[in-house]
């Protein structure tokens, strides 16, 4: 699935509810779905830094995609992160490093965080883009 198809999907999700309150359930609940990260990365070298919560993400590159799979401590920053993996998994590392997360503001996200959750979001997407890169140079 193309990454504005993913986008488009987390949009019809979300614009279902007018409620924040209710978009902060479906966060909650996304992050139960959320790929769990094996254990034996769950290390201080897989903390995302900059996040109010901790937060371990670990990345693997097969057949020319990469997989992320991570876990927080903060059920909000679970669905955050549980959204950024659901567009950025299983796609190309140059279709992660180009990508255009226009689908933050329309779902209304970055305006609802506290600066705190906001600047751990753009953490979380700069060391998913931070994977990709090194995946991409490492297997050209």
């Amino acid at each position: 699935m193309s990454i504005e198809s993913i986008q488009q999907t987390i949009i019809d999700e979300f614009s279902s509810f007018d409620d924040w309150m209710d978009k902060y359930n479906l966060l909650i609940e996304m992050g139960k779905d959320t790929p769990m990260i094996e254990a034996q990365y769950k290390t201080n070298n897989h903390l995302i830094s900059g996040c109010q919560s901790r937060v371990w993400l670990h990345a693997s590159y097969r057949d020319g995609k990469v997989y992320f799979t991570a876990d927080s401590d903060a059920v909000i920053t679970k669905g955050i992160v549980n959204l950024l993996i659901r567009v950025f998994s299983e796609q190309t590392p140059d279709a992660i490093l180009n990508v255009d997360l226009g689908f933050l503001d329309k779902i209304g996200l970055k305006e609802h965080l506290s600066p705190t959750r906001s600047n751990g979001l753009l953490s979380m997407v700069k060391q998913m883009k931070m994977y990709a890169q090194v995946f991409k140079l490492k297997n050209g």
